[in-house]
């Protein structure tokens, strides 16, 4: 596999099929290949996974507590307010709690995570209600409103519980929150919960925001060794105590396995790029992006702390990959393009990025305005499609990169994938200013100091280690029948790739424009078969599935396929029928064949045959029965596809 298949995939949302081990998403493409069928995250075909008998001690005291000091359970939670995953956990923690009721209670610590910057303010002001005896019902005020977790909104929730303003807004300054906060994330890295949510049910570990049964199979078992303590005459009170007594301090380091070097590209930058920064800087990172991806809009305040941070060493240069399952990122990109003209490209950036939902033409003149661009230069611009060659030639340049996700990072042309904390960037730019001081102190002109750095860097990138002896081979060669899957591509085609795709899933929304790739370079030489792998921790997934189903059903699957990966956040019944509608569906027979559960029984089939080839995680493809697991780059997909055709005496891609 080429160096830039082990690079960081984006942090971010999550974390798709693994199970929160790793929070809102791998931060690594080598942690997808990682959560491929049976790793530790991908849940046993017909069960649960088993969990890890050993008991960890984890200690409970000055921690918010909900429950009974009599509770035969207790479940400590690790958790973040801005991770969408804590969010689903809190609605089977709060299912739990009413199942339970007496005999559990849970204790919360607090692990607000470095990428999601108001997950610590939060955290504080939680704990600042709980001074006032109102932790739970803030807790629950936060996880209600994540979407709203700024300055203003938490001053709202403390009104809305009717708590002393004046001493809430004093104890927001209390250093004690900030020590507890790090003791917590302390524990937290001790006992090796490195992701949020994790929990401990009597000091046993269990990760992520998984389904309520593998909460409630551990608990029982949990409850049976606890009324047994009791009988013997252990007092309810101290049952947790006596269980976790002799328990691990510290979870057993983890063999971490050997990665290839990310990839290291020469990398152009136009003249007419937006950047900031001198163009003498140390360091220069060219980012390609995508005004409608969360991912991109979560890395913002990390760029405003580099910008901070490295004024006069940094140097960042804005270009364009506006992803086809984004439908009003190209016109942003556009636009924001027309306001560079004009001098404002970072201020129009700011305003789409804080305004991600509303991209449609009007918005994007209403922005224009508010910035006082000059408003008929702006429209004739867009009209005119006056920059649309600059846009698409960016996302060639890109896609020749191997930028094909977003955001990807190219720092000093080192190859930097994902909406990662300001640290990671730090130890990368602070590397690149040690190479460019050298350089510096050796003659080089600080004008050409970019491109002597670039040219460096890829001399000296180190090649992929070859395969050591002993290393798992590929998976064998399964037989994987297409049945009654939608199918796109020629019928004859020699190439057929089967996808294990969960609608809710953000990898499977990924690798949506690299199979879209594929089919344009390919053309008649590849098909492509969906089958339905919903999660069972992604809510909606299911009814989506069926949607989609129903909307096959009337010959406009991948219309609607498109349409549900571009609203991943909205898959309630309500949106999915507005697809519908928007697609000019017979609305009625749609909205029956879901009442009827119509395609619930292809939808179990497709899961049990995703199980018996062990595609447990999503997305997982079969490339003419060959697995390829993850949201992995173009390139993985075109070396299996060009050995196939080579097997056939096919000719392979043209763009080789």
């Amino acid at each position: 596999m080429k160096p830039n298949v082990i690079v960081a995939l984006l942090v971010g949302l999550v974390l798709g099929f693994v199970g929160g081990r790793v929070t809102t998403g791998p931060s690594t493409k080598s942690e997808v290949a990682k959560a491929a069928p049976n790793s530790p995250a991908a849940p046993a075909p017909g069960g649960r996974r088993p969990v890890d008998p050993t008991v960890f001690k984890v200690p409970i005291e000055n921690s918010p507590t909900h429950g009974s000091a009599d509770a035969l359970v207790t479940v400590v939670e690790f958790s973040d307010y801005e991770c969408p995953f804590c969010s689903r956990a809190n609605v089977t923690i709060e299912k739990l709690q009413e199942q339970y009721g007496k005999k559990l209670r849970v204790v919360m610590k607090q692990n607000p995570l470095s990428f999601h910057p108001r997950a610590k303010p939060a955290a504080i002001a939680a704990m600042a209600a709980g001074e006032q005896g109102k932790y739970w019902e803030y807790h629950a005020k936060l996880f209600a409103n994540q979407k709203k977790l700024d300055d203003a909104s938490l001053e709202q929730y403390a009104k809305e519980l009717g708590l002393n303003l004046d001493k809430w807004k004093a104890e927001l300054n209390n250093p004690k929150f900030q020590d507890i906060i790090t003791r917590d994330q302390a524990l937290a890295g001790q006992l090796g919960a490195s992701g949020t949510p994790a929990f401990f049910i009597n000091g046993r570990f269990l990760s992520g925001a998984q389904p309520i049964a593998n909460f409630q199979a551990l608990i029982d078992e949990e409850l049976v060794k606890a009324e047994n303590l009791v009988k013997s005459g252990v007092p309810a009170s101290q049952v947790y105590a006596k269980i976790i007594e002799k328990g691990s301090e510290r979870a057993a380091p983890k063999a971490q396995p050997q990665q290839p070097a990310a990839a290291v590209r020469k990398v152009e930058i136009p003249s007419d790029s937006p950047s900031f920064g001198p163009a003498t800087a140390k360091v220069t990172i060219v980012e390609w992006s995508d005004f409608e991806c969360p991912f991109c809009s979560r890395v913002g305040p990390t760029l405003s702390k580099i910008k901070e941070s490295y004024a006069k060493d940094v140097r960042v240069v804005f270009r364009h990959q506006p992803l086809p399952f984004h439908p009003n990122a190209k016109l942003a990109a556009e636009a924001s393009h027309a306001a560079h003209e004009q001098g404002k490209f970072w201020e129009y950036h700011d305003k789409l990025f804080a305004n991600q939902k509303a991209m449609d033409r009007a918005s994007l003149e209403k922005y224009a305005q508010e910035l006082g661009l000059n408003l008929a230069k702006f429209k004739a611009a867009l009209d005119s499609g006056k920059f649309k060659a600059k846009v698409e030639a960016d996302m060639a340049a890109g896609n020749a990169l191997g930028a094909n996700g977003t955001p990807t990072f190219f720092i000093n042309g080192r190859e930097f994938v994902g909406a990662q904390p300001f640290e990671a960037f730090k130890r990368v730019i602070d590397e690149e200013i040690g190479k460019a001081d050298k350089l510096l102190a050796a003659g080089t002109k600080p004008e050409e100091l970019y491109a002597k750095l670039n040219a460096e860097n890829v001399a000296n990138a180190p090649t992929a280690p070859a395969a050591a002896p002993g290393a798992p081979a590929e998976p064998p060669v399964q037989k994987v029948d297409v049945g009654n899957a939608p199918v796109k591509g020629d019928k004859n085609a020699p190439v057929t790739i089967v996808a294990f795709s969960d609608f809710e899933c953000p990898f499977c929304s990924r690798v949506v424009p690299t199979l879209k790739q594929l089919e344009d370079q390919y053309g008649g030489k590849i098909k492509v078969a969906f089958k339905n792998q919903p999660l069972p921790f992604h809510a909606n997934a299911k009814l989506a599935a069926a949607a989609a189903l129903a909307a096959h059903e009337q010959g406009k699957f991948w219309e609607y396929h498109d349409k549900l990966f571009a609203n991943q956040r909205a898959l309630d019944r309500a949106s999915l029928e507005k697809y519908a509608q928007e697609l000019g569906l017979n609305v009625d027979k749609f909205k029956a064949a879901l009442d009827q559960g119509k395609f619930n029984a292809q939808i179990e089939a497709d899961m049990a045959q995703a199980s018996q080839l062990g595609a447990n995680g999503t997305p997982t493809f079969f490339i003419n029965g060959r697995t390829l697991v993850g949201a992995v780059p173009v390139d993985a997909f075109k070396r299996v596809i060009d050995e196939e055709l080579k097997k056939l005496g096919g000719a392979v891609a043209d763009s080789k």
